[in-house]
C-alpha cells in the first residue's frame, strides 16, 4: 500500500555517536531527534543492536577515512519495530517486527540508537516466533554466509532445503558469527559440513551449530582429516583467513571447487601454487556486502527468512553462538568486546521489547 508523507514532530531519543575516527573513547551518548522517514524510508524503534567487526573497524578508521558526516551512529545490524513509514514504501507497515541489515552503509544512521531512519530495502520482516536477539544477529553474518554458499561453480544461486544436497562445504574458523551462520545455512540446505577450529571449546560450539565433522587444525594432519571425510575434495570453502589457509585450501578443494573469501584474518596477501589452482579449475571468489549488489542482498534476505521459519538459525550458547549483551550507554564496551575477539555475538539492548 502507498503511505502518505510521515508527518509530526520526531520524538526525542538516545543515540551513540562519534564525530571522528578513533578508539572506543570517541563514542558518546547524546540526545537527538529521532527523525522522520522520507521517500522510500522507514523509521525503526531499535530493540536490539548487533555489533560486528566491520563496526569497530569503521569507527576506528581501519577500513578507510571517515565518511563526510558531522557525526555517525555505529552498527549495521539490529532488530526492532517499525514506528513510522515514509511515502513510496510498499509491503511494510507501522507495527511490523523487522531485522535490519547495512543500516549505516553510506549513511550516518546505524542501529546504536533508539530510533533509526533507513531505506525500506534494508529492513526485512521478522517472523513472529523469532526473537529480536536472533534478528539482530543476522545481517552481516548471515547475509555474508548466504553469499559465500551461493557463488560456487555449478552450485545453486539460492538456498533452501536440499539445494546443497550431495555437496560438501568446509567452513574455516566456524566458531565465529559468519562461520556459525554458514554452518547452519549449509546444513539446512542439505550439505555435508566440515569445519576447522583451534581447540576443544570452539569444537563444542561448532558441533552445537550443526557441523557434521570438526577438524582441529592445530594438531595432526588437517588435510588428511578433511580428505578422510571428502576423498574427492570439498566443493565450497567459506574462508575467513585466506593468507593462512591458502595451502590447506588448495590441498582439499575439489575439481571445480570454489573458495569464497570474506575476510583477511591473518594477513593481506595470499600465495598459492598456480598450477594446482588452474589444474583444478578452482574459482577464487571474493565477497563484500557493501558492493555485492541489490539482487544478492534481496535473495539472501528471502532465503534467510525462510530458514528462520524452519528454526534453522538459532543463536545462544546451546546453538553454538554465545551471546553477551550490554546496555546502550555501554556501547564502547560492546565494541571493545568484539575488537578483543569475543567468540560469539555481542548485542546491545536499546529499547524494551514491548
Amino acid at each position: 500500500m502507498e503511505h502518505p508523507p510521515a508527518v509530526g514532530v520526531a520524538p526525542g531519543m538516545r543515540a551513540i555517536v562519534y564525530g571522528q575516527a578513533g578508539d572506543t573513547s570517541v563514542l558518546n551518548l547524546v540526545e537527538r531527534d529521532a527523525g522522520v522517514p522520507g521517500d522510500g524510508e522507514v523509521r525503526v524503534r531499535v530493540v536490539v543492536s548487533g555489533v560486528n567487526p566491520t563496526d569497530w573497524k569503521s569507527r576506528s578508521g581501519a577500513t578507510g577515512p571517515m565518511p563526510g558526516f558531522a557525526e555517525i551512529v555505529p552498527n549495521q545490524d539490529g532488530a526492532g519495530v517499525i514506528d513510522a513509514v515514509g511515502p513510496g514504501v510498499d509491503g511494510l507497515d507501522v507495527g511490523d517486527r523487522v531485522w535490519i541489515m547495512l543500516a549505516a552503509h553510506g549513511r550516518p544512521t546505524g542501529t546504536a540508537q533508539e530510533h533509526t531512519v533507513i531505506p525500506a530495502d534494508r529492513v526485512v520482516r521478522l517472523p513472529d516466533k523469532v526473537s529480536f536477539d536472533l534478528g539482530a544477529s543476522l545481517g552481516v553474518p548471515a547475509v555474508t554466509a548466504h553469499r559465500a554458499l551461493t557463488v560456487s561453480d555449478g552450485g545453486p544461486a539460492r538456498l533452501s532445503p536440499g539445494a546443497l544436497a550431495g555437496r560438501t562445504v568446509l567452513v574455516a574458523g566456524g566458531a565465529g558469527a559468519v562461520g556459525h551462520a554458514a554452518i547452519q545455512l549449509a546444513r539446512w540446505s542439505g550439505a555435508t559440513v566440515i569445519t576447522t577450529v583451534s581447540g576443544p571449546e570452539k569444537a563444542a560450539l561448532v558441533s552445537a551449530a550443526g557441523a557434521h565433522h570438526v577438524v582441529n587444525y592445530t594438531e595432526g594432519d588437517p588435510v588428511a582429516a578433511i580428505r578422510a571425510v571428502a576423498p574427492g575434495g570439498v566443493d565450497t570453502i567459506v574462508e575467513v583467513a585466506p593468507a593462512v589457509n591458502a595451502e590447506l585450501d588448495l590441498a582439499v578443494i575439489a575439481n571445480h571447487g570454489t573458495i569464497a573469501v570474506y575476510a583477511n584474518n591473518g594477513g593481506d596477501r595470499v600465495e598459492f601454487d598456480v598450477r594446482g589452482f588452474f589444474a583444478l579449475n578452482v574459482r577464487y571468489q571474493g565477497l563484500l556486502l557493501y558492493t555485492v549488489g541489490a539482487a544478492a542482498l534481496q535473495a539472501a534476505a528471502e532465503d534467510i527468512t525462510a530458514a528462520l521459519r524452519d528454526d534453522a538459525l538459532p543463536v545462544g550458547e546451546r546453538a553454538g553462538l554465545p551471546l553477551v549483551r550490554f546496555p546502550l550507554d555501554r556501547t564502547a564496551e560492546a565494541h571493545a568486546a568484539v575488537e578483543d575477539g569475543f567468540v560469539g555475538k555481542v548485542l546491545i539492548d536499546v529499547t524494551p521489547a514491548e
